[in-house]
């Protein structure tokens, strides 16, 4: 039997003329293709300025430089997130400061995350689950009430919207990702979004070494030096090729995702209400990214259990994060000691289901066949 993968990246012929034509030119970073991919998602995003880079990780980490976050400051972040949401923090000398999230979006919860500010807080560090926006409004009223920063991680948030507006443009910041298991990918990459140009025009130098290179490549000045303190976060032009390949046919992803989702929602309606099983939540004002389909079981036993049986069966489902608190190394960070009940209970009950452009619709009636058979 073959085993139905929760993820693929769906490439083709399209993908492998534009690496051919990348390997004919310049390869390094900030090349023409990156320069077309950056334009793209500006144009895409409605963001000012976008700056590929290596990976989502390392855009939270140039988003914190750019903002002037670091040592003595403290940023909240939710447990319920995967590691590089709380790494950025530590890997620019802050403290992250660890919050419950919300039931509806699974996202930080603004209220929880008020009761963690103190003195030293600096930011809001909310992550967009599954492509679905976090409580944006309360957690923009939380910042600007308290002069906070807001960076979006919005990782899993590509084509996800809030009132039409994209995710990651909301807040000072906000950071994509284009690993091999999101919806739009290079294999490794990410993109920083940024609407001022003066928190722009810092990242840019750092992301370059701390040098000024874009401004002697675009003839600004006649050469560039070493300016400020920096590192090395631009994409090589082999990753951004593919992904100029990716954005192009991304509105074909999304509506082979969407069509996936809608699905699964009309099929497993009636078995989630009569065994206690939560689809993903719908907000009338969203236009989720359908980055991941979720069910969230009635009990750790029953989720347990029926991963067992799905695995079984050929379907490669999944659980998610275990929470930052509960892990080896975040037991230390503040707010790990103080209860996280939303994080415990999502992380302990959350299944996903195979999601991906490629998923034929013999897949799709498979996988629900197998969830339906279940017995929560």
């Amino acid at each position: 039997m073959d085993v139905i993968p929760l993820t693929r990246p769906w490439f083709d012929e399209a993908e492998r003329g534009r690496l051919l034509q990348a390997l004919a030119g310049r390869v390094a970073g900030d090349g023409p293709f990156g320069r077309r991919v950056e334009q793209l998602l500006a144009e895409r995003t409605g963001a000012r300025r976008a700056l590929l880079t290596t990976s989502c990780t390392h855009a939270l980490e140039l988003a914190l430089l750019a903002l002037g976050v670091g040592p003595g400051d403290e940023v909240i972040v939710p447990s319920f997130t995967f590691v590089s949401t709380a790494n950025a923090v530590l890997r620019v000398g802050a403290q992250p400061v660890l919050a419950d999230i919300e039931p509806v979006t699974l996202g930080l919860d603004p209220r929880d995350a008020e009761q963690r500010l103190s003195s030293r807080t600096r930011a809001l560090l909310p992550m967009h689950y599954a492509g679905l926006a976090a409580d944006l409004d309360g957690l923009l009223e939380l910042a600007g009430r308290r002069r906070l920063l807001l960076v979006e991680d919005a990782a899993q948030g590509f084509g996800g919207r809030l009132r039409g507006r994209a995710l990651g443009t909301f807040g000072d910041a906000g950071c994509l990702s284009f690993h091999e298991t999101k919806n739009v990918t290079c294999g490794e990459g990410g993109a920083l979004l940024l609407n001022d140009p003066e928190v722009a025009a810092r990242a840019e130098i750092i992301r370059e070494k701390g040098t000024n290179r874009g401004a002697f490549l675009r003839g600004e000045v006649d050469k560039y030096t070493w300016v400020a303190e920096g590192s090395s976060y631009v994409l090589s032009d082999l990753l951004a090729a593919l992904l100029e390949a990716q954005l192009e046919k991304a509105d074909r992803i999304a509506e082979r995702r969407a069509a996936i989702v809608a699905r699964y929602r009309a099929e497993l309606a009636s078995w989630a209400a009569g065994h206690g099983v939560a689809l993903p939540a719908e907000p009338p004002d969203q236009q989720p990214g359908h980055h991941i389909f979720h069910l969230l079981f009635p009990s750790p036993a029953s989720r347990d259990a029926a991963l067992v049986e799905l695995r079984a069966a050929g379907i490669g489902a999944s659980f998610h994060y275990l929470p930052l608190h509960l892990s080896p190394f975040g037991r230390d960070l503040p707010g790990a000691h103080d209860p996280l009940p939303v994080s415990e209970r999502v992380a302990a009950t959350l299944l996903r289901l195979p999601l991906h452009p490629l998923l034929t619709a013999d897949e799709v009636s498979r996988v629900v066949e197998a969830v339906t058979a279940l017995r929560p």
